[in-house]
């Protein structure tokens, strides 16, 4: 029997816990959270949407991983009553260059068993009468939403009825038992808790926020409207969700946050973290590496609310209610600090005795079960 000791009781660290206990029935585990309780930060303040896996290149975990995760997670809900908006999702294009780009995503969708394929502007208005599109769009079936933390609450539950063990605000740093294997799936400080044990020496997190804002209104829409991305960065741009419950949010934004846990105001703010990001940001912005300084003018607009509803609105022909402020969150986006590039898929990292799971962005939740099941037979 060994003492597993996991960091972060998000949906990564506990998915984790999940197969590794069924592989070592056996093993002591336990999950250490700094936070009063499961899901504090992105896995309890994301949207929930279970991705299709029709945007990543085919040699990405991202495209292996999506796919599967998105049945799994699917059946886990279904296996445990909770509720699954089987809504689809339309992509929808404004121009001509928009369009190619779709017919790419639809080649992605095909390599990486993602189910998503080209339909008319016609049949797109069959699906959902309300989105708006150029000649084409891509219809994803498979794409649906959840209550992320109806789900992690769930699990919770199931890993202490196999005798899983949650201690929280419990830092890493302050637990001072022993533990034979340590899984470090820490979101926003994995790669700090990684450079102790000299993992991920090359990487530092960039924080990126996401706002959001609830539409209450009589006009309606009965899918997920995504744009057309720009498939050289990981961010998808700003869409409507149909959420678990059939709210209707849009969101998020991708503005560059200034310390890990930059929710709002001063909250959680940290003087030698915000000094040590700022020194990055700057560097970024005037390198403008990976299009930085292009991103953070196009997306610090949104603090400005109108202009968030009005490219919201590009997507649909009609929603005239009011958009009301929403729990904004974190994204944990790693950066590798020497060539001063994304990384832009998983990224983990191991040997004998530990694993760092550096890089679980999105779709990270939709994939929460097969990159668990992935790390695990790597190791």
């Amino acid at each position: 029997m060994r003492d597993i000791l996991i960091v972060g009781a998000g949906i990564i660290g506990m998915t984790l816990a999940y197969e590794w206990r069924k592989k070592h029935p056996e093993d002591k585990i336990t999950i250490i959270d700094k936070e009063p309780h499961e899901a504090f930060h992105a896995s309890g303040k994301n949207s929930g949407v279970l991705h299709a896996g029709f945007y990543y290149t085919t040699d990405s975990l991202k495209a292996k991983l999506t796919a599967e995760g998105n049945k799994l997670m699917k059946e886990f809900c279904y296996q445990n009553n909770i509720p699954v908006n089987e809504t689809g999702k339309l992509v929808v294009a404004k121009n001509e260059d928009e369009v190619e780009t779709l017919f790419e995503l639809e080649k992605r969708s095909k390599a990486n068993n993602a189910g998503a394929y080209i339909i008319t502007e016609e049949e797109a208005k069959k699906i959902d009468p309300n989105a708006k599109t150029h000649k084409y769009a891509l219809y994803s079936p498979n794409t649906a939403t959840v209550n992320p933390r109806e789900v992690c609450a769930v699990l919770r539950k199931k890993l202490e009825e196999k005798d899983v063990k949650f201690i929280f605000n419990m830092p890493f740093e302050k637990y001072e038992k022993s533990y034979d294997f340590l899984i470090n799936a820490a979101g926003l400080y994995a790669d700090k808790i990684a450079h102790k044990f000299n993992h991920g020496l090359d990487y530092t997190m960039i924080p990126f926020k996401g706002l959001y804002r609830k539409y209450i209104g009589k006009d309606r829409i009965k899918t997920q409207i995504y744009p057309v991305p720009n498939i050289k960065n990981p961010f998808l741009g700003v869409h409507f969700t149909l959420m678990a419950d059939n709210t209707i949010k849009i969101g998020p934004t991708a503005i560059p946050a200034f310390w890990r846990e930059n929710y709002s105001g001063f909250n959680r703010f940290k003087l030698g973290e915000f000094l040590e990001i700022i020194s990055l940001e700057a560097k970024l912005f005037f390198t403008n590496a990976f299009g930085f300084r292009d991103l953070a003018f196009y997306e610090m607009r949104y603090y400005i609310p109108q202009n968030l509803i009005n490219e919201a609105k590009k997507l649909v022909h009609k929603l005239t209610g009011e958009f009301k402020p929403m729990t904004p969150g974190i994204r944990a986006q790693l950066l590798n600090k020497n060539t001063l590039e994304l990384i832009m898929d998983f990224l983990v990292e191991y040997d004998d005795d530990q694993i760092h799971v550096l890089n679980a962005v999105s779709p990270a939740f939709t994939a929460s079960f097969s990159f668990s099941k992935y790390i695990l037979e790597e190791v």
